[in-house]
């Protein structure tokens, strides 16, 4: 039918809208790329942070579900990029990897992904889908305090959950309104230890 769009038309509308992010965004994430780190890119879009990925890290695998943007972009990849075409909920992370990216603000499968990354024994996790802004990087090893320990203060979740936790006015400190505590099992949690 005249006018009506297809499903691949769509998917390209919504990338387009969703997924590219501007040059400061990767620049923060390839700040945190060491020479030596094996990179799992989730949701690798167009493979452009992939590539640069690949310029400066050992190794890079890029996981994304939409073959229409892979097609045109998987020509001439550099030998230490890996790209497959995989749902990344259902896919195993790759021995070895050091550093994970997720940049995905529209996530919501952060949980999941943290999972599967600490049970393999990646250290990093490089992402902006937490707080739907900027690039921070998620230390994965790092043991969390439990929600229920946090007297009042700004959260972040492994299940992926932010927030301000309450408490008494006259207990509010600088370093409580600007410190970010990354706890486990908030009141909103989803995520059960391996």
């Amino acid at each position: 039918m005249q006018g009506m769009m297809t499903l691949t038309d769509q998917s390209r509308d919504w990338e387009a809208l969703w997924a590219p992010y501007d040059e400061p965004t990767y620049a923060a994430v390839l700040q945190a790329i060491q020479p030596d780190d094996v990179v799992l890119d989730i949701g690798a879009g167009d493979l452009r942070l992939a590539r640069c990925m690949a310029a400066k890290a050992k190794q890079v695998v890029a996981w994304e579900i939409q073959t229409a943007l892979l097609a045109d972009n998987c020509v001439d990849l550099p030998d230490n990029l890996a790209v497959y075409r995989t749902d990344a909920r259902f896919e195993a992370v790759p021995n070895g990897v050091t550093a994970a990216v997720l940049l995905m603000r529209h996530c919501t499968h952060f949980g999941l992904y943290v999972k599967k990354l600490r049970t393999a024994g990646c250290q990093r996790l490089l992402t902006n889908a937490r707080w739907g802004m900027d690039v921070e990087v998620v230390d994965l090893q790092q043991p969390r305090l439990l929600y229920t320990a946090l007297p009042m203060g700004w959260f972040a979740c492994w299940c992926g959950h932010t927030g301000f936790k309450a408490g008494p006015a006259e207990q509010l400190t600088w370093e409580k309104e600007t410190a970010v505590t990354e706890v486990a099992y908030c009141p909103n949690c989803r995520y059960n230890e391996p």
